[in-house]
């Protein structure tokens, strides 16, 4: 190859991204040789078309893969490669979570204290509820506590609850075993969870009849019999408080009963960010403006006024999508006042969704159409 076709170490290392050192270290390993090497003067020199192998290869370190993964990926097709990378990405994610996992159990025993037992639940039961909440969490740096989930115990029950300052998704567990049955006495204990590590933790929990939570400085004990105990840490920032929320709601204007699997496929079916429920007599429509639009009617039971709320289809669909049952409750308070969507015949998850003005830019809600600033204003 004619030396005008071939790229000096300095600026292959420039255009590939890699350092001069870094293409020394994968020439003597035999990932990335030289095309040519100057018998005089020891001068390498790159093909322009070794580009792409170079780049790729610093792209997989970055993913922090070893040597051996990486030569077997570069030499393999593209649906193999594809199939490698994801099995490094899933070991490295599994590897931080046992990491996390065993850190949190050495923090939980530093103290020698044993776990305070707070409460005891069906496993399938407590899954399902955390699967539900966290639809509600947002991951924000500015406020790592809308990650979260709150878990606030007492002697007779167990309540989740999350936010992402839009929605607002709350749920109350009976104890599998009461203070009187398992000899201690009632425990009234709050604090907020990390809403990954709860997440990860579901699809253990859900395998066992029955887990028993107990509470540690630094995060929750969730044991099951026969299997690894699983740790969740606390978040230290203060939870919004919800309660203010729920009790400055106002009074209910429009009551609207519907068929959930109805009402959710007329929400798949409709392709913008934006919907409108449309209440009048007797019926629930269902709309939404600019391309893609489309209106669906659905039977339904309606008391009160007629009204129409525009909600961002992010944050009414997986409200909706959660509810427990066949039949769906919305309690409407206005255009811009929060909705309440809950099972029509079950009050142990409830969830509260803002609705946003017609007129505002799609995913985009001002800061006054977020729940807590609403019920400040309440206040």
């Amino acid at each position: 190859m004619p030396h005008s076709d071939l790229m000096p170490i300095g600026l292959f290392a420039r255009r590939s991204g890699l350092t001069a050192s870094a293409l020394r270290f994968y020439a003597d390993s035999g990932l990335l040789r030289p095309s040519e090497t100057d018998p005089v003067t020891g001068y390498r020199y790159y093909g322009a078309a070794q580009l792409t192998r170079a780049i790729t290869l610093r792209r997989l370190r970055e993913l922090e893969m070893p040597l051996p993964a990486v030569e077997t990926v570069l030499d393999s097709g593209a649906e193999e490669a594809s199939r490698l990378i994801d099995a490094h990405v899933a070991k490295v994610a599994g590897d931080a979570m046992a990491v996390r996992h065993r850190a949190g159990m050495l923090k939980a025993s530093l103290d020698g204290a044993p776990g305070l037992p707070i409460a005891v639940l069906n496993g399938p039961v407590l899954a399902d509820a955390v699967e539900q909440i966290l639809t509600a969490t947002t991951r924000d740096p500015g406020m790592p506590v809308l990650g979260g989930l709150r878990i606030e115990t007492g002697p007779e029950a167990v309540t989740l609850t999350a936010t992402d300052r839009y929605r607002l998704s709350t749920r109350t567990l009976v104890p599998a075993e009461t203070p009187s049955q398992t000899g201690t006495p009632p425990q009234t204990w709050a604090a907020t969870v990390r809403g990954d590590e709860l997440r990860a933790a579901a699809a253990e929990i859900r395998r066992s009849a029955s887990v028993r939570i107990e509470a540690t400085p630094y995060g929750v004990l969730l044991r099951t019999p026969g299997r690894e105990d699983q740790f969740c840490g606390l978040l230290s920032e203060e939870f919004p408080d919800y309660r203010l929320m729920l009790a400055s709601l106002g009074d209910v204007t429009t009551r609207v009963t519907v068929a959930k699997g109805l009402l959710l496929r007329s929400l798949e079916d409709h392709s913008t960010d934006r919907v409108a429920l449309d209440v009048t007599d007797h019926r629930l429509g269902v709309l939404s403006t600019g391309e893609g639009a489309c209106e669906a009617s659905l039977a339904s039971t309606v008391t009160g006024q007629s009204l129409r709320v525009w909600f961002d289809l992010t944050t009414l669909y997986p409200a909706v999508s959660t509810a427990i049952g066949p039949d769906v409750m919305l309690d409407l308070r206005g255009p811009q006042r929060p909705a309440t969507v809950r099972s029509a015949g079950r009050g142990d998850l409830t969830t509260l969704a803002m609705p946003v003005k017609p007129d505002h830019p799609a995913g985009m809600p001002q800061d006054k159409d977020r729940l807590h600033d609403h019920c400040s204003h309440q206040r």
